[in-house]
Formats: structure tokens, sequence, C-alpha cells
């Protein structure tokens, strides 16, 4: 027995650790920044063949966990790891540009990840509980339970206490054969695609019918491929100019440095501007535009208000004390334009609201955060030569089904989004890699191109089927001019995400449990 124990802490502690550390550089490999759909499948298989295993044994010695304790053990060290692996940068913006000591910030994003790492315990607990009926009689509905636990807890990480799905299992296939089905089921649907299939292979073991659901599966992608409906057609062709100024996080709020350079930078880079549309990121104006040198804000809007001057859409925060502030887009055009402001709508935990009782953790760093006002779902796009354009601020885009709100109605619908970005809190990290990946699988589901204009990266165009067909260099300055495609028609997945939400995913994978439970009584 003394043999025995540190074996089996070894295999349900190191290994889905290890597996769970894979399935985060599937998001964006280290070095290449590039979604490794694969491993992302083979991360998973290990978790689904240790569930398997557990599931198949009777607790036979009462001094040990039974195997429903140890999936849940075993589920939460792989959803740790994967959630730690995914979003350690956080520790660059709260050590390095908050000056959080160190051990604090090492806590702080373990504690984020192994408290999200609950949903995922429970999943694997709930399967085996369950399965233990199934995998021999039913191991197609053990397969179909086990992507409905999972999809559950990602579904209730992305949406639950504001949400927070960076990571996303499905963002690891942008390139990979499920990428295809992404229009029609979104990342979430992906994601419990790819752990259909990780359990499958699971329970096939080492035999030739685990190659049946690799190949079926590959098959249906390359017939939607080949022959699949298309979706959106062509809003016609568009010049835009996208700015980069790269200014350091710890620069960008200093008088001194940061905040002179941002406005004499994106002053002259604005004014100077010949294309129709010129986009500068997130809070590029750092200031409020009555803290502004006097002057200047209204310079930018003389300037703009010309005859034949482009739109400028531009980051600026606005608001006041008594109104509230707000995380914002305006743009700037022609007189007789209709004025044009879009609020930031889902906003950040910890960075632009205070979660109730964490105001201490707050006030450790030395990070100029406060309290914003949302601006709400139902904010219209921008009509600007013939093309509808959404923006989204930074985190929004991780949050799908809350951009599809705006197809609600085809005929006003947008023909393309744009992010605008400040991820300079991070660092020079994956954090970059993972949000380019992660706008590229919003303009796969919703059928449009995404343009994104960062501060420090990456600064990028991107059409409709998540190809990025320009990308300035990271942490340079400067400025991107290139042309996109707008897109009209509907994706299924803008056509049922804008009408329900999720809830039709939330309502698929609560049926598939409760069949697997009625199954599981009727034995």
């Amino acid at each position: 027995m003394s043999v025995w124990r540190p074996r089996v802490r070894g295999f349900q502690t190191v290994w889905p650790a290890l597996a769970g550390a894979a399935q985060a550089a599937s998001i964006a490999w280290p070095g290449s920044g590039q979604a490794v759909g694969w491993l992302q499948v083979l991360s998973l298989v290990f978790l689904a063949a240790g569930l398997v295993r557990m599931a198949s044994r009777s607790v036979v010695d009462s001094g040990r966990a039974g195997p429903v304790q140890r999936a849940a053990w075993f589920g939460g060290v792989f959803a740790t790891a994967w959630l730690t692996g995914c979003f350690w940068w956080l520790y660059v913006s709260m050590h390095h540009v908050g000056g959080l000591p160190a051990p604090l910030a090492v806590l702080a994003v373990l504690a984020l990840a192994a408290a999200l790492a609950l949903y995922y315990a429970a999943a694997s607990a709930v399967w085996v509980r369950l399965a233990q009926g199934l995998m021999a009689r039913r191991p197609g509905l053990a397969s179909a339970l086990f992507a409905a636990l999972w999809t559950l807890a990602e579904l209730m990480r992305g949406q639950w206490f504001t949400g927070f799905p960076w990571g996303a299992g499905g963002y690891a296939h942008v390139d990979s054969a499920l990428a295809v089905f992404a229009p029609w089921v979104g990342v979430y649907g992906m994601g419990a695609l790819a752990a259909w299939l990780a359990m499958r292979l699971a329970l096939a073991g080492w035999r030739w019918r685990a190659l049946k659901p690799i190949i079926g599966v590959w098959a249906v992608s390359w017939g939607l491929q080949a022959w699949g409906p298309v979706f959106t057609t062509s809003a016609g062709l568009a010049q835009v100019q996208l700015l980069q100024a790269n200014i350091s996080q710890t620069d960008k709020f200093q008088a001194a440095s940061g905040v002179r350079d941002a406005l004499q930078w994106y002053d002259a880079q604005l004014r100077a501007s010949q294309q129709p549309l010129v986009v500068a990121p997130e809070t590029a104006i750092p200031l409020l535009p009555h803290h502004l040198p006097p002057g200047y804000w209204t310079g930018l809007q003389t300037h703009f208000a010309q005859p034949d001057r482009p739109v400028a859409l531009l980051g600026v925060p606005l608001g006041s004390l008594e109104e509230g502030y707000t995380n914002s887009v305006v743009a700037l055009g022609p007189e007789g334009a209709a004025p044009y402001r879009y609020d930031k709508a889902h906003l950040v935990p910890f960075g632009e609201f205070m979660p109730p009782g964490f105001v201490w953790f707050i006030r450790m760093m030395n990070i100029p955060l406060g309290d914003f006002k949302s601006g709400g779902w139902n904010q219209p796009s921008l009509a600007w030569q013939g093309q509808r354009l959404a923006p989204n601020v930074c985190y929004e885009d991780l949050f799908g089904e809350e951009l599809a709100l705006r197809f609600k109605d085809p005929a006003s619908a947008p023909t393309a989004l744009v992010n605008v970005s400040n991820i300079a809190w991070f660092g020079d990290t994956l954090a970059v890699d993972q949000h380019l990946n992660i706008s590229r699988l919003r303009a796969i589901e919703l059928g449009r191109p995404m343009l994104r204009a960062t501060n420090t990266g990456a600064t990028a165009i991107i059409d409709h089927t998540g190809r990025v067909t320009d990308q300035l260099p990271r942490f340079t300055r400067g400025s991107l001019t290139g042309s996109f495609e707008g897109r009209q028609g509907l994706t299924p997945f803008a056509r049922w995400a804008s009408a329900w939400g999720l809830g039709p995913l939330w309502a698929l994978c609560c049926a598939v449990v409760a069949l697997a439970v009625w199954q599981r009584r009727k034995r």
C-alpha cells in the first residue's frame, strides 16, 4: 500500500497537471502563437481516459477516496493547470504594472484559476457518478454526457458572475478541421464536439474503432468545406487605417511621459490620415475631454468636420463624477454626419468595476482603476460609406453571444466589427496571441471581418473567414493601412444566438444530462 498510493497521487496530480498545461498551450502555442487543435483534443483524451479508469473501478478500500472524489480532484487539477497556463499573464498586470508583491500576485492567479476549475471538477465528478452504468451499455450516451457536462462547465465559467471565458477550449480549433462548425454552433459548440470526440477515443482505447469518430468528424468537416452553404455575401470593399502607438502601461497615464506622448502622436496621425476610416485603440486619448489641453478636443472635432475628411473612430473615456464614467469609442466626422458614440457594455471585473468585498485588493495595487458605467446592449452601428461598423472594446469580443445581439435585425446588422484594445497591461506575453485568436474565431462565428486597433498589438485586419490579411509587428509604433470586405447575411450562430443567446446550448446539454440520469435509473 505504501508503494501504491504515491503512484496514485502522481497519476491523479502530476499527469492531469501536464495535460492541463498542454490544453493551455493549444490555445496559442508559445513562440508562434498558433492554435493547435489536435493538442487540445489530445489533452482532453487524457482527462477522459483518467475518468474512464476511475468510473471502471469500484471502491474496495474504505480508507481511500471513492471514484467520484478522485474524479473531482483529477478534473480540478487539470482545469487549474490549464487556466493558470491560459492567463498567467495577469501576474504581469498585478505585479509589474500594479506593484503587488510577487507572492501575492502568484497567489491571486492561482486562486482565480482554482476557483474557476471548480466547474470542471464538478463536471468530472458527475460524469463518473453517472457513467458507471452507461459506459458498457451506452458508450455513445456516455460520450455525449461528457461533452454536455464539459460544455456546461464552459458555459458557467463564461457567463456566471459576469463571466470569464478566456481560453475556452474551442479557441484551439480556429485553424483546425472543427473551425468549419463555428458559424453553426459557435466556440462552445466546437468545444462540445472536441469533448465528445475525446471521450469517444478514450472509451475506444487503443483499438481500430477509435479511428471511426476521427474519420467521421473529418468527413463532415470536409463535406461542409466543399459543399456547405455560404451564409454571407459581400457588402463592398473599404479602406481603413489602424493606429498603434505602443505606449507601455507603466507610462500610459503618466502626465509627463505617456499622456503627452499619446496626445501628440495620435493628434498627428489622425490629422494626417488620408483613408476614409481611421481607427485609434482603446483609451488612445487617455484623458476625459474636459481634462485635455485647451483646444485639443475641439481642434480634432473641427479638423474632421471639414468636407471630404475621413471618419475617425477613437477610444476615449467620457462622463463625469455626477453622471458616471464610460469606456467609450466616438466617431469624429464631416459636418452633417450623425454624431456617434459607443460605450463599452461588458465591463471587466477588477478593472472597470469593483466586485463587492474586493476593494481592499484593488487598493493594494498602484493602478488607476475605478467603477465605469455600462453602455447597454442595444447600441447601433456606425453607418459610413456603405458599411455598418460595430465597435467592441477589448474584452468584449470574448462574448460572441453578446456581439450576436447586434444581428437581431438583418437589415441593420453590422457589416464589419471593430475591436479597439489595450492589453499593454500584460506586457509581451501570449495574451496578445490568445486575443488575436479570439478575434479570429468571432469573425468566423458571425461571418464578419474584424478590424483590430490596439495599443501594443496585435493590430490586424481579419477577414470573415478568420484569416489575418494584414498585421502590424507587435510592440512597434506605426499605422496599418489596408482594405476589408464588409459582409451581409447571417450565419446560423448569429441567427440563434441573437434570438436566444446561449440558451439552446444550455437546454441541449441539460437534456443530455437528464437522459443519462434516466438511463442510469433504468438499470
